[in-house]
């Protein structure tokens, strides 16, 4: 299920349709004056002009970018074709230790409490000075702009899969204490390697404590962690059994976190049980009180499983590619991934430059993270720093989180460890479509949030003092959607704004004046900016 086609109901806010816009102008000449011919020769209505602008990237150029990207900007296009194409951009992107991000990076001094440890915010929020939900909320928010802000866009994108597929809520009374910690690390290894990843996030205090290995011990081994290794983390449910199960939780014991008191994480091999274990194909002695190589062993045989490899292959292919990628398509990029002794990069190339890859443009649903932060990147909404505290409540960064739940998740919010849905469909329905409307609605007009942010006025958004309508439309398409015009978007474009193709507008023009929300939001409400 994608988002409802455009048509003449599409982009209608209030009242009726106006009707027809029939355009009694030919091609659209250098000033965009209206050019009258003989009706005989009249174009049809709504044929889209085509206004000089900047060099646009090919179609498979900008499906590449828009998919490992959150969303393509002039700025962005100008980066792209500086490398040399997407693929060259590409390539640099996968080494992003040698992309400058200093506008990103200095964006975490804005919150202070992300420097705290385990033990300091505890006490804080038993204090009352500063709630656990309340840093975990600004997480959200400094994820939010990061992505907006970043030009290490392929390590956004990576990072958010794999935190995600490594699920471990933001929300909670204990894992709160490491969950920046805990990103950090998935960071870190987001385009490493999976095995070396895999290890980092399983014995992380964060995860540890979210399914309750922080508390598992060799006479009680609680199974949660063990379990959803298995058949979320890795192989995949229908490969392991009951005893499998037990075997994992007791070859991860041994990792603790001294909750609710001093909140320090360390390696108990008392804890740890010890006699032989076996798992699936994997067998051990587990003789030693300190389980840690153990663990490394275990968790290296199964990042190298094949089913690890299919499931990995998949998430990538679901996420980059479409809900339902080809069993054929996953199959190589498991080999790759075997191949490449489970690193991720080449199995991205391996992707990128497959026939299933290049057909799916269009395919993929933006999920609400997505559509807030591609909708403020393409508006270039400046972002200022909120206030320290709790003041400056409708701030900006603040309010977006407040956007991106109003339609249907906030990140780090899905409270299950399977992580939020990856698919098109779950994203697709005729609720959020609305809830993305309204987002485009009330930004494209600068009405809500007003505070730490500054928008571009309309006649900012005007490439001449006098421009032809179907002209300037042509000139948003590229803008905000990074693509030219389409005769269905013209038409909506016309209805929403109550305009005709030819009408020529200047900053007096009351489309300038009143009504330029209409037109940035019909735009935005295009499947184009729906879809990535």
């Amino acid at each position: 299920m994608k988002p409802a086609p455009a048509g003449p109901h599409w982009s209608r806010r209030h009242g009726g349709l106006p009707g027809p816009c029939p355009s009694p102008t030919g091609p659209p000449d250098l000033l965009g004056a209206p050019v009258t011919v003989a009706a005989s020769t009249a174009r049809p209505a709504y044929r889209p002009a085509r206004f000089p602008g900047a060099p646009l990237l090919g179609t498979q150029d900008r499906h590449l970018v828009g998919r490992f990207s959150y969303g393509v900007t002039p700025a962005l296009a100008a980066q792209v074709r500086a490398a040399g194409g997407a693929r060259r951009w590409f390539e640099q992107q996968l080494e992003p230790d040698r992309v400058a991000d200093r506008q990103a990076d200095a964006l975490r001094s804005w919150w202070p409490s992300f420097e705290r440890g385990p033990a300091e915010l505890w006490e804080r929020q038993v204090a009352e000075v500063e709630g656990g939900w309340e840093v975990m909320e600004d997480y959200a928010r400094w994820a939010l702009v990061r992505r907006i802000t970043s030009q290490r866009q392929v390590l956004e994108v990576m990072t958010e899969l794999w935190e995600n597929h490594f699920n471990v809520p933001a929300v909670g009374d204990a894992q709160f204490t490491y969950r920046v910690s805990y990103g950090d690390t998935i960071r870190r290894h987001a385009l490493g390697r999976f095995d070396e990843l895999l290890h980092a996030a399983i014995t992380h205090p964060a995860m540890g404590i979210f399914l309750d290995n922080a508390v598992s011990t060799a006479k009680h081994p609680n199974e949660n962690l063990g379990r959803e290794l298995l058949e979320l983390h890795t192989v995949g449910r229908g490969q392991f059994d009951e005893d499998d199960v037990k075997a994992s939780a007791r070859i991860l014991t041994g990792y603790r976190v001294d909750l609710w008191n001093t909140w320090k994480a360390a390696y108990s091999p008392r804890d740890h049980w010890t006699g032989p274990v076996r798992v699936m194909g994997f067998s051990d002695a587990n003789a030693d009180r300190d389980g840690r190589e153990v663990v490394r062993r275990y968790l290296t045989y199964l990042a190298h499983h094949p089913a690890t490899a299919v499931r990995v292959a998949r998430r990538l292919a679901v996420k980059l590619v479409r809900d339902d990628p080809p069993q054929a398509l996953v199959d190589r990029l498991a080999k790759v991934y075997l191949d490449a002794g489970t690193e991720l990069r080449p199995v991205l190339r391996a992707l990128v430059a497959s026939p299933e890859f290049k057909a799916s443009v269009g395919a993929k649903v933006r999920d609400p993270g997505e559509d807030v932060v591609a909708t403020y990147r393409v508006l270039r909404a400046g972002l200022a720093r909120p206030p320290a505290g709790r003041a400056g409540g409708e701030y900006a960064v603040r309010a977006m989180l407040w956007q991106v739940g109003n339609l249907g998740v906030s990140p780090f919010s899905w409270p299950r460890p399977d992580g939020q849905p990856i698919d098109s469909e779950s994203w697709s329905s005729a609720s959020r479509v609305l809830a993305s409307m309204e987002l485009h609605w009330t930004l494209a007009g600068g009405w809500w949030p007003k505070q730490g942010i500054s928008y571009r006025t309309p006649a900012q958004w005007l490439p001449r003092k006098r421009i032809r309508f179907d002209l300037l439309v042509d000139h948003l398409s590229q803008q905000l959607l990074h693509r030219r015009s389409t005769a269905t978007l013209l038409r909506a474009c016309c209805e929403a704004c109550v305009m005709k193709p030819g009408e020529v507008v200047t900053a007096d023009h009351a489309l300038v004046k009143w009504d330029f929300h209409r037109l940035l939001g019909t735009v935005l409400d295009s499947p184009a900016h729906l879809t990535r």
